[in-house]
């Protein structure tokens, strides 16, 4: 499946979850839309996002950048100077950190020539513990779809990406406290922490 099909994988989330991710933490308001490209539907750069945006089965308003026309994606790297990052960068550079915090490489993955190949064995920790790892901060300067936090599809083909081969550094935390928590109440407080 390529992401710039229609998604009905959206229809299987829950409201709450989605509602949850929509929340700015500075605002308490949704996220805006922070681009006039949507004007023409009605809405413009500073209107937040509602869940009937992602929701509407009769049209699919919020597209991934692949899902752009060449033109669009021009204007927007000229105009807000939007940089496409493919995802097999974005693990190289995810990998970098990690190497540098578990002390060694191949953790999650074994990188090949522009792209990579999941580490399917349960993560194991020396040093420090699975918590210290969710709890590590991690600050991702760049903007856009955030690839390097989650990286749903790959950014350059359009295809999904499998849970076990996704790369962004939440991703990463989500695998983490899924391999470890065992009981349903511990893997849900957990992943509270990530929307504290």
């Amino acid at each position: 499946m390529e992401i710039t099909q229609t998604n009905d994988l959206i229809y299987d989330i829950d409201d709450e979850i989605i509602e949850l991710l929509l929340k700015d933490k500075n605002t308490n308001k949704n996220i805006i839309f922070a681009t006039n490209n949507y004007s023409k539907r009605g809405y413009n750069g500073t209107t937040e996002i509602r869940i009937e945006f992602l929701k509407n089965r009769k049209r699919v308003l919020i597209r991934a950048r692949i899902g752009k026309s060449k033109e669009e994606q021009r204007i927007r790297s000229k105009e807000k100077a939007e940089v496409f990052t493919p995802s097999w960068v974005c693990n190289k550079q995810n990998n970098l950190i990690d190497n540098a915090w578990f002390g060694r490489e191949n953790v999650f993955n074994f990188e090949e020539e522009k792209g990579w190949e999941a580490n399917t064995s349960k993560i194991e920790f020396t040093d420090k513990n699975w918590q210290d790892y969710v709890k590590d901060t991690r600050l991702e300067i760049t903007c856009g779809e955030a690839p390097y936090l989650t990286s749903r599809y790959d950014t350059v083909t359009g295809e999904f990406i499998p849970l076990i081969e996704r790369i962004g550094l939440l991703d990463r935390k989500l695998r983490v406290v899924s391999e470890n928590c065992d009981a349903k109440e511990d893997w849900i407080e957990w992943n509270r922490y990530f929307y504290a």
